[in-house]
Order: structure tokens, then sequence, then C-alpha cells
């Protein structure tokens, strides 16, 4: 049986090694992208690189987005949709609003064709090495059509439910991140005023009850966690712009809801703050905002 023509848009640090595992693993894809650095590096990894977003939808059986925003991607799909074969699956594997996924998806099934909304977790090193968790949103028939190319760039792929609900996921595990690494930033500041080492911090709290996954896989303070970014100047990684952007489509989303969530809308306020200097660097680099703040640095 031989494999579905992909079209890819959107070939940034996470949406170009996506492509590339893809053409690894023998699909066909065309990709896009208005960056010439992108456009290279894609040709590079074997995809043949089109001059528009059309021409990457046009005899697709699968059409993949990941792009910077909601609007960007309504914006794409207003060009797309009309191009693509009927019958096309759609996958928006941005992070957006979960408002902007239904529109996205309800536009793509009024013009004929499938759709899922499967953001994607894992950073730029899940996106190179193929182990990014997807999360899902859509049918079953369109999950099912999509499954085996989501596979291939990542290592677990969760159907959470209809459209949007993949997005809605995505909201909520990040602005736990959000919050978990605030709250260990303050906990390790804390701990060097009261003359606890990052090192035995970390060997009592990783195996205690505050352990979490920003602690022992991306641990914000050098050496504890030789891979995390703290090691490298805290180059992303995943960069506080992004982390910035999530956290506001999670207060967003609290305040549209009515939920009591005013950890989740401090902690959007804190990067918000932090990403007006520092929206380069990876978000796990709060610790050093949060150190020059209780040094009286402002």
């Amino acid at each position: 049986m031989s494999k579905e023509k992909i079209g890819f848009l959107g070939l940034g640090h996470m949406g170009g090694p996506m492509a590339a595992n893809l053409v690894e693993a023998g699909y066909d894809v065309l990709a896009f992208d208005p960056v010439p650095a992108a456009q290279e590096q894609a040709r590079k990894d074997g995809a043949t690189v089109v001059d528009s977003a059309v021409a990457a939808a046009t005899d697709r059986d699968i059409v993949i987005t990941m792009l910077p925003n909601g609007k960007l991607v309504l914006d794409v799909y207003a060009e797309l949709l009309p191009a693509a074969e009927p019958g096309t699956l759609f996958i928006d594997c941005s992070t957006i609003d979960v408002a902007d996924a239904k529109e996205a998806a309800e536009r793509a099934v009024a013009a004929g064709h499938r759709v899922l909304d499967a953001p994607v977790s894992g950073g730029v090193a899940g996106a190179a090495a193929g182990t990014l968790t997807f999360m899902v949103g859509g049918t079953a028939e369109a999950f099912a059509a999509g499954l085996d190319v989501l596979a291939v760039m990542g290592g677990k792929v969760v159907h959470c439910g209809d459209s949007g609900v993949g997005q809605a996921a995505k909201i909520c595990n990040n602005m736990l991140l959000g919050i978990s690494m605030v709250a260990l930033s303050e906990a390790i500041v804390l701990g060097e005023k009261l003359g606890l080492t990052h090192e035995k911090f970390f060997d009592v709290v990783s195996t205690a009850s505050g352990q979490s996954w920003a602690l022992t896989s991306y641990c914000p303070v050098p050496g504890p966690v030789p891979a995390s970014p703290a090691n490298n100047d805290y180059q992303p990684g995943f960069a506080t712009a992004l982390m910035t952007k999530d956290l506001g489509l999670a207060a967003n989303a609290l305040r549209a809801n009515g939920v009591d969530g005013r950890i989740g809308q401090l902690a959007a306020e804190i990067y918000n703050r932090f990403n007006q200097t520092e929206s380069g660097k990876d978000f796990s680099a709060i610790v050093t905002d949060i150190r020059k703040r209780s040094e009286g640095e402002q």
C-alpha cells in the first residue's frame, strides 16, 4: 500500500524536523515556508520545497500546518481549503485558541474535508527525535486516518475528543508546566537564601513529594540535569515567548469559562513581564528573574 502524499506548511524549529521525519519514513512531502533558511534546510532534509502554501496543499492526501497563531491558521485555511482535493485530511499542529481550532474545523468540514487539531508537547528535541506527544481533537474517523503519520512524528498520540479538545489538552498541560516552573524556581531561590546547594536540593526533591517533570527533566539551574537548557545559557528548548503565548491562551480560557484560576493567571502575568526583555531565552530562565528580584533588582 502506497504512503499518503503530504503537504507541510511551517518549517520552523518544530515543523522542520517533523517534516524531515516524514521524509525519512518514505513519505512524499511538499513543503512551504516563507523563510529562505527554512526552505534550504527542508531541501537538505529531502522535502520538495514549493513556492506557495496553495502549491503545498494541491493534490495531497494530508496537509499538516505548524503555524504561530490562530489568526494565521484561519487565514491559511481560507487559501488552502478551496484548492485541496475533496476529502483531504487537514492536521493542524499549531498551538492556538480552542475557539480558533473549532472555527478552523468547521470551515474545513464545510469545504468537504476532514480535520484534526493536533498540538504537540516535547519541544525541539522531541521534534527532531520523533518522540513528540500529540494531543488530538477530531472525529474517530479522521483520527484513524491520521494516526500512522502522527506516529512517525511522535512517541505518543492521544485522541482527546472532538475538534478543539486537543488544543484544550495542550493549554491545560502548558499552564501546569508554567506554574510548576515558577514554583520550582521560587523554591530553588529560597533554598539558595537558606544555604541549600542546587545539588542537595535536587537530591532531596527529585525523590520527595515536591518532585516534578520541571525539576527532573528540565532543571532550571546548571548541574543536576546536564541536558537542560540551564547548562547552555538558557538557549531554548522552549522559548519564553512561546510559554508566554500558551499561558495567555490558558488565562483567556480560564476567564472565558468562569474558572477561579488565580495561579494560572498569575503565572501568565509573571511570564508576560519576563517576556518583555528575555523572550528568546528558554522559559526555565524565569529562575534568573526571580533571583534578581529577590535581590532587589527590578
